[in-house]
């Protein structure tokens, strides 16, 4: 059994769990659920970066990344470094992630957060939305057509704009719809872990210029961004190596200044 077979057979559990707890109309009351959004793909589309940093913790292929620093903190270095968004693992068993964690961001900042997490039913999106996410997540390897356009579909309907992500042609093909802001090409194999970004260079022909581009995972380097925008990536999404410094804000501005240098 592959580890994501296994993390989505927790996470029916989890939400199954959860619904019961907190049902949606417990998340509709909260005083974030009617608060105008953020929009990411306005911003990747106007920044010179492009870069969406990222909050983890620990992943399946690291058991610890940097558990000690505060999200708050860490939300506060993104925004001042100037990056387009930050995304934030909520998944807890496998990332050490929560809902809380979105909250506390979004508390001290002002800017675009995604909640990455793995999406498969319309709660986890309603929850998104009451604790303070602009984006949510869809990965077209755990989804077929029909629940991505139900959970796109639901995004839109409460302002939250949508990332895809794929991981080949066939995902890619099965996914293209209207309720999609941004295209996602994931540069890591979810059953491998290994990190290949000709993954990118591959699907980017592929991907319809309706959509923002946005090529995530295995990258730290500026001529990889360099190289990956001519191939019309707009968006870089960045965890590991900010992450696994002492300040990641501090990380993810330096970084910044030589991309744009």
């Amino acid at each position: 059994m592959s580890i994501l077979n296994e993390i989505i057979s927790d996470k029916k559990k989890e939400v199954e769990l959860r619904k019961k707890l907190f049902p949606s109309t417990y998340w509709e009351k909260s005083p974030l659920f009617g608060r105008k959004t953020y929009s990411l793909a306005n911003k990747l589309k106007n920044s010179h970066s492009g870069i969406i940093a990222e909050h983890k913790r620990r992943s399946p292929s690291r058991s610890n990344i940097n558990n000690g620093l505060s999200i708050s903190e860490v939300a506060i270095g993104y925004e001042a470094a100037g990056v387009c968004g930050m995304s934030i693992l909520t998944d807890l068993k496998y990332f050490g992630g929560s809902l809380e964690d979105l909250n506390a961001a979004r508390a001290v900042c002002k800017f675009p957060l995604l909640r990455k997490e793995f999406i498969i039913d319309p709660y986890q999106v309603i929850e998104a939305k009451a604790n303070g996410a602009d984006v949510v997540l869809l990965i077209a390897a755990i989804l077929s057509r029909d629940k991505i356009k139900l959970l796109s579909e639901t995004a839109k309907s409460l302002n939250l704009e949508v990332l895809l992500e794929v991981h080949n042609e066939k995902e890619l093909e099965k996914s293209i719809m209207p309720s999609l802001d941004m295209l996602g090409v994931n540069n890591r194999n979810l059953k491998t872990f290994e990190v290949n970004l000709e993954k990118s260079r591959e699907l980017a022909p592929k991907i319809p210029d309706d959509f923002v581009k946005v090529s995530e995972s295995g990258i730290s380097k500026i001529e990889s961004i360099q190289d990956l925008k001519t191939f019309g990536f707009q968006g870089f999404l960045i965890g590991e190596s900010f992450m696994k410094s002492a300040d990641p804000g501090d990380s993810a501005l330096n970084f910044i200044k030589k991309l744009e240098s």
